[in-house]
Formats: structure tokens, C-alpha cells, sequence
């Protein structure tokens, strides 16, 4: 199976086909200028993009198409034999968002980057999370603690974690302030209301909030809806998953006025045993549009209910009791019935963009995310000490430990502004921009029962955090001829970060300040279809609130990437291919090492020196009419340079360390690998095969085989078949097989090792992936 990925791949990138084509160029009717990332809608279901000279090449057979864009009226044409322009009317309205042009990468910036269209995300959402509809963009891996990719997921691209992963929605941050990680759970089916998304690996371009340090997700909702539209989607599937969805938009009324609305259901079992998902979400999105302003206000809001399943199983009963779950166990007569995350996301947006004239436009915005929410645990025979009280004396009798079930609470406000101002006149475009934000967040503990001495209500542990980070940036884009172009990019961020105290180690407060300076430079090359580019970048980012826990004597530092970029692409409507190199070379990056801290957790420590080297390669090809092939492999070597390990020694109560020269980084395979076909057996029709590689993942930092997960290659299969015109619109029906083959694997897990007994005992846990399983929905458009 590895070896028929890689011969699709390089198949992919290596055969130029040739077929009757010919050249268009999309302009503006009133200007005459050319209309770039116009998205021409063909017959058969498909869809093209013009390049940055508004230029596409059409199947000769093609007689007729849609053409839309962004700021135009949508046009239904026919095509002349012979014709080689076509004209699209501009709206005398404000409807590019400025938010997102500010943050995103364009076409001719140097760094790598992946665009996902609304209609791309819409053929695979079914109701698993955000994470697996982004599987198969190059070098990104996901795991789902369910096994099923519905309720709480993974992601990791180029080998780092969400943590490192910068993420905004409409260029306002949506990672968590102190953990800084991405909790899409609590946005269910978020996808349904996206209209595009940008991933750029490496540094990228500067955003707002946490520093990017594997990569970049710029999300965008807000797009303009010309007409009046409602859609109902239904989906159903193994381990009885239902997703519900309902949609609705006013379209353009009055000329100025839109509204549009969504409401999202999804449940599941889930693979696992008992990690069950309830999950429910609203979008609204109104706005006011004149021919130089828009006002736009969002609001959305996640509820998610899970059972926990976050603890994983055993390695070693990977193949006999993959579907275990240990959580809710320690109830004596049975696992506990709601051992389950409960929590809320409210999401408040208000966007004001304003065109002063052609040449300069700003945009402001305010927001507030509200969050609260717990964790609910069944836990047998704890200690009273634990809690914070003394043993009770009951018939005279002292009693040590009860049971107990217990509430972590989270409850939190972020709230800010963000701005931008973007000059662009001929060959210069000048991006000023930047974001004040702040977190109030409140940590704190209650037990709702116990057994025995400890009243309801109890709260054990109260612990606040307050966290202001404030950034401001510049880019400039320079055209130097009718083939080079220069960017620069420079931004100032400063972090203020106080923590009053821990769960398990209250006496302890940090006050913290980071100063960054995050500078990125680059130049980029194109000409006929060719496109070439060179950057570097530098990037740094505070620690999270768990790295702070490490101790008075063991205060985490800051962490900086260096970033280098070099890539070659060619783009054709008949075939594409691009190669991406990157080298991203870490100080001080943090890593848990086995080292426990003050109260004898396991902690980040940082490293010297480490880096990722590697080479991305993607493609696509169009063999005849009705087929396509697609694919990319990502090949890299992942390494610290130098690696001490801590290993617990139980009979001699001390940590031993073991010395690693060049050993692998966790969780970074060597190889990644994605290759789809898309057949069109007749019209309306489309079915997909899917096939994703793996390479083998270290669980830690020493390159032991006997902690890591093996290599896996799946493969899913896709069929849609959409009915136009009918009873209604649009009806589309999608059938979904994943993991065809029944493949067992295991996409992330955990580790730790220690002596007991002179003994050298190493545990593996995993988090096991379902075999096949299948989706099926109907989505109806009015």
C-alpha cells in the first residue's frame, strides 16, 4: 500500500497531459482590470480558479459556466467559440473584508501555503471535526480521542501541535490564552459556516495572537451572499452519528441588509466505549453594506458534553481490547454514568471596514469569546489532605480517604480589538495592523459529594490568571519588475502573563513579561505559470500556563524558531505541481524530558537546540475529462541535537539521566503522505479514493522503537451524486467508507518509563482509531 501511495504521487508530479484547452482572461466591466481568485463553476460540478492575472484555461467542450467573485455579480454565461474575455459587473458595495486580505498570505507571498474552499470543506463534512477535514493537506497528521474524528481531536502539522499551531477566526484569535492549544470541540460543525481557509506552514505571514510555530489557520466566515438561500443537511453513520444542520441566508435586501444563520447538531457513541458526544452550535452574521462600508456583526456559540476517553489504553492491548475505556472506572459497582467534559463557547464579533479610496482601505473590529465549563470525576479512596483538610474523627474513629466525585472548573472572558490598514497603489502594498487582547480566566475546584466528611459544594482549590498580549505589525510588498517582488514583515509583541496560584501547588505565583520581536523577509519569482520563492522568518513564543508550574528554581524561557523557506510551483488548468523546501531550527524549544517539578509532575524543560528539515512535494493531474489525480508527500528529518532523558528510580527515590546525541523529535514522522482520485463516471457524479500514509512516530524524545507508533496507510472512499433542479435546488447525496481496509492503527498516544523493584519497566499508551466505518448524508438546497 505504501509503495501504490508513492507511485500515485510521483505519477502525480512527474506527467504533464495535454487536451484541447483554451485561455480566458476574467476582467472588470467597468475598470477593465483583471479579476484574480474569480471561481468559475462548470456544469459537471466543478469549479476553477483564475490566477493573479484573472487568467483560466477552459475545456474546449465547455459551453457555458457560473462566474463569481467576491465584490461582483454572480453571472451565468455562455461561452462564444472564439472568445477570450469575460466580463464580470462589480457591485457598488464594500465586501472584501479587509481582516482576512491583512493576515493572509497571497499568491505571490514567500511561504507555503494550502487555500480550502467552502465547496472543498462542504464535499467531506459529514460531522467529523475541523481537524479531519484538513487530513489530507500536506503534512498534517490528526487523531481523535473517540476514535471516530467527533468530539475531542488532534491535529499536527509538520510535526507540532496545536500549541504551536497559530489560529484565528475572521483574523480574531481563537487559541485558548494560557494553554494556547485549539479546542475545536467546542466549535461543532464550525466548518458548515466557513467560506474559506488558509493554511501556511512554518512561521508564515504575522497574525494576531499565539506565535505560529508549525503553522497558520486563518479561518473566514464572513462572506457576501447575493441571493436568498436555504440549505438542510442530514447525516447518519456508524456508531450511531448523526449530524443536523440547517442554514439559511436573506441575500442582499434593500441593496444593503444581509443575514445569515445556522443551527448544528451532532451526537455519536464513538468508537471507544463510552466516549459519547453531545454537541449543539448557532452562527449569525448580519451585516450592513454601502459603497464604502460595511458593518458586520457575528455570533456563534458550541455546547459540548463528552465522555471522557483521554487517558488511551495499554500498547499491549492494542489488538485484543482496543475498544477499552478506563475512565469512570474507579466507581466501585460500575463506571461512572457522567464522567463527562461539559463546556460552552459564546463568540461575539464586530467588524467595521471602510474604503477611503481605491488605493486605501481599514478595517477595525472588536470581540468577545465567553467560556465556562468543567470536568466531572468519579474518584475512590482520596486522601482529605489532598483537598486541603484534615482527617475527620467519626465515633472515634480518624478516617483517611473517601470517595468522592469532583468538578474542575474553567471560567473565562477574552475579550479585544484588532485593526488593519491596507495601502495598495501600483506595485506597493503596505499592510499596518495589530491587536490588543485580554484574559481573565478562573480556575477553581468543587466537590458536588463525597462519601464521607466533605460537605457539598466544597470548593478545594480558587486560582485566577490574567494574561494581556499586544502586538502591532508591518508588511510591505514590493513589485521590482513584471516578474520579481520583495516582502518584508516586521512585528513587535508583548506579553504580560500572571498566574495566582496552581491546583496542586497554590503557594505558587508567577508575574511574567515577554518582549518579542518577530521580523520575516522574502522574494518571490513568477513567470509564465512558474512561481518561485525565498524566505526566512523568524518567530517566538511565552510558555504555557502548565510550564509555569514547574517551580520557583525551574521558570520556563521563551522559545524561537527560525524559519527558511525556499519553493518552486507551476500551475496549469491541466496539471500543477510545487516542491517546498523548509528548515525551522529551534532555541530553547520546550519538551517534557521525563524531569518531574515541585510537586512531582511531569514538566516541559527546555532544550538547546533541535530542528525540522524537509521537503514538501504536491500535485495534481487531469488525465482525461473524467478523472483526476491529486496527492503530496512530505519527506523530513526531525531531530534534537542533544537530549537528556529523566527516568524515575523508585527504590533509590531519584531521577536518572540518560544522554541522546541527534535523536528523533516526538510525534514527527519522517514520511507523510496523502493521494486521492477523483472519477466522474457520468454527469453529477464524483467518487473518490483516499489514501493517507503515516510514518513512524516516536512517543519521546530518544528514538526507541520500543516507544513509538507503527507506520499505518488507510483508505477511504467517497461517492456524491447531486440532483439539480428537481423538487428542489440542489439535492446532494454523499456516501462515505472510512479506513476501507479495516486498518488498525494508532495516531497518537503517550509514554513513561521508571525502575521498580530493579526492574526497568516502560508503559505505552495509545489512543486506537476505528476500523471501517461509513457517513452517509442528504443535503438539500433550496
Amino acid at each position: 500500500m505504501k509503495k501504490l501511495l508513492l507511485g500515485i504521487c510521483a505519477l502525480i508530479l512527474v506527467i504533464p497531459v495535454f487536451a484541447q484547452q483554451r485561455k480566458l482572461t476574467v476582467i472588470d466591466a467597468s475598470s477593465r482590470q483583471p479579476v484574480p481568485g474569480a471561481t468559475i463553476s462548470l456544469p459537471n460540478g466543478k469549479s476553477i480558479l483564475t490566477d493573479q492575472e484573472g487568467n483560466f484555461e477552459l475545456p474546449e467542450a465547455i459551453k457555458n459556466a457560473i462566474f463569481s467573485s467576491i465584490g461582483y455579480k454572480t453571472a451565468s454565461l455562455n461561452i462564444a467559440m472564439g472568445q477570450d474575455t469575460i466580463l464580470l459587473e462589480r457591485y457598488n458595495l464594500f465586501l472584501q473584508p479587509v481582516e482576512v486580505k491583512a493576515i493572509r498570505a497571497d499568491d505571490k507571498a514567500p511561504f507555503a501555503r494550502t487555500n480550502i474552499s467552502a465547496q472543498e470543506i462542504g464535499k467531506q463534512n459529514l460531522g467529523q471535526d475541523l481537524p479531519f477535514l484538513l487530513n489530507h493537506t500536506p503534512s498534517v497528521v490528526v487523531n481523535s480521542d473517540a476514535g471516530n474524528g467527533v468530539g475531542y481531536t488532534g491535529i499536527r502539522i509538520r510535526g507540532t501541535d496545536a500549541t504551536r499551531i497559530n489560529m484565528t477566526l475572521n483574523g480574531i484569535p481563537y487559541n485558548d490564552a494560557e494553554s494556547q492549544g485549539l479546542f475545536l470541540v467546542n466549535l461543532p460543525d464550525f466548518a458548515s459556516s466557513v467560506s474559506s481557509i488558509q493554511i501556511q506552514r512554518g512561521v508564515g505571514t504575522s497574525s494576531n495572537g499565539a506565535g505560529a510555530f508549525g503553522a497558520t489557520l486563518n479561518v473566514s466566515t464572513n462572506e457576501f451572499h447575493e441571493n436568498a438561500y436555504g440549505e438542510a443537511s442530514n447525516s447518519f453513520g456508524s456508531f450511531n452519528t448523526w449530524k443536523n444542520t440547517v442554514k439559511a441566508g436573506s441575500g442582499l435586501i434593500g441593496d444593503h441588509f444581509t443575514i445569515d444563520a445556522r443551527l448544528s447538531r451532532i451526537s455519536s457513541d464513538g468508537y471507544v466505549d463510552r466516549a459519547s458526544s453531545n454537541l449543539s452550535s448557532f452562527y449569525v452574521s448580519a451585516a450592513y453594506l454601502s459603497e464604502k462600508s460595511s458593518l458586520r456583526f457575528n455570533a456563534f456559540s458550541g455546547k459540548e458534553k463528552t465522555y471522557q476517553a483521554w487517558n488511551g489504553i495499554p500498547q499491549s492491548e492494542a489488538n485484543t481490547n482496543r475498544t477499552y475505556n478506563s475512565a469512570g472506572t474507579e466507581k466501585p459497582d460500575g463506571p461512572y454514568e457522567n464522567e463527562t467534559d461539559n463546556y460552552q463557547q459564546d463568540h461575539y464579533q464586530l467588524f467595521f471596514n471602510h474604503s477611503f479610496s481605491e488605493k486605501l482601505s481599514f478595517n477595525t473590529a472588536a470581540f468577545l469569546t465567553r467560556g465556562r465549563g468543567y470536568y466531572e470525576q468519579y474518584k475512590a479512596d482520596e486522601d482529605y489532605s489532598k483537598y486541603g483538610l484534615s482527617n475527620p474523627v467519626i465515633g472515634g474513629e480518624t478516617i483517611e480517604n473517601t470517595d468522592l466525585i469532583r468538578q474542575l472548573w474553567l471560567d473565562n472572558h477574552f475579550y479585544g480589538g484588532v485593526y488593519s490598514l491596507l495601502y495598495k497603489h501600483k506595485g506597493t502594498q503596505l499592510t499596518l495592523g495589530g491587536a490588543y487582547t485580554q484574559y481573565d480566566g478562573k480556575h477553581y475546584g468543587k466537590i458536588i459529594w463525597a462519601e464521607t466528611g466533605i460537605a457539598n459544594g466544597y470548593k478545594w482549590y480558587d486560582n485566577n490568571a490574567d494574561k494581556s498580549d499586544f502586538n502591532f505589525y508591518g508588511k510591505w510588498q514590493q513589485k521590482l519588475n513584471a516578474h520579481w517582488q520583495s516582502f518584508a514583515d516586521l512585528q513587535f509583541r508583548t506579553v504580560n502573563y500572571a498566574i495566582d496560584g496552581f491546583r496542586d501547588n497554590p503557594g505558587l505565583t508567577t508575574d511574567s513579561r515577554f518582549n518579542f520581536f518577530n521580523p520575516k523577509a522574502g522574494i518571490t519569482y513568477t513567470r509564465n505559470n512558474w512561481n518561485a520563492f525565498a524566505s526566512i522568518s523568524v518567530a517566538n513564543k511565552e510558555p504555557n500556563r502548565d510550564d509555569f508550574e514547574a517551580g520557583v528554581n525551574q521558570q520556563p524561557k521563551a522559545e524561537r524558531l527560525y524559519d527558511l523557506e525556499l519553493g518552486l510551483e507551476r500551475k496549469t488548468s491541466r496539471y500543477s505541481w510545487s516542491a517546498n523546501f523548509y528548515y525551522m531550527s529551534y532555541r530553547d524549544q520546550l519538551v517534557l524530558t521525563g524531569k518531574i517539578n515541585d510537586v512531582g509532575s511531569y514538566t516541559r524543560t527546555n532544550i538547546d537546540q533541535s530542528y525540522r528539515m524537509g521537503i514538501e512535494l504536491q500535485g495534481g493531474v487531469k488525465p482525461a475529462s473524467w478523472i483526476s489525480l491529486l496527492g503530496n508527500i512530505t519527506l523530513s528529518e526531525n531531530k534534537v541535537r542533544d537530549f537528556t532523558e529523566y527516568i524515575d528510580d523508585y527504590d533509590a527515590g531519584i531521577q536518572l539521566e540518560r544522554k541522546y546525541k541527534k535523536s528523533d523529535i516526538s510525534f514527527s514522522p519522517s514520511l507523510i503522505g496523502s493521494a486521492t482520485a477523483l472519477i466522474t463516471p457520468f454527469a453529477n457524479a464524483e467518487l473518490a479514493f483516499i489514501g493517507k500514509y503515516v510514518g513512524r512516530q516516536y512517543l519521546d524524545n530518544t528514538s526507541n522503537r520500543n516507544r513509538s507508533l507503527a507506520p499505518y496507510y488507510t483508505q477511504d472512499l467517497r461517492l456524491r451524486y447531486t440532483v439539480r433542479g428537481k423538487f428542489f435546488n440542489e439535492t446532494g447525496f454523499v456516501f462515505q467508507v472510512n479506513n476501507l481496509f479495516n486498518k488498525r492503527y494508532e495516531p497518537n498516544g503517550y509514554t513513561f518509563s521508571y525502575i521498580y523493584d530493579k526492574i526497568f519497566y516502560t508503559e505505552n499508551y495509545v489512543y486506537p482509531m476505528a476500523g471501517i466505518n461509513w457517513m452517509a448524508g442528504v443535503n438539500i438546497r433550496l
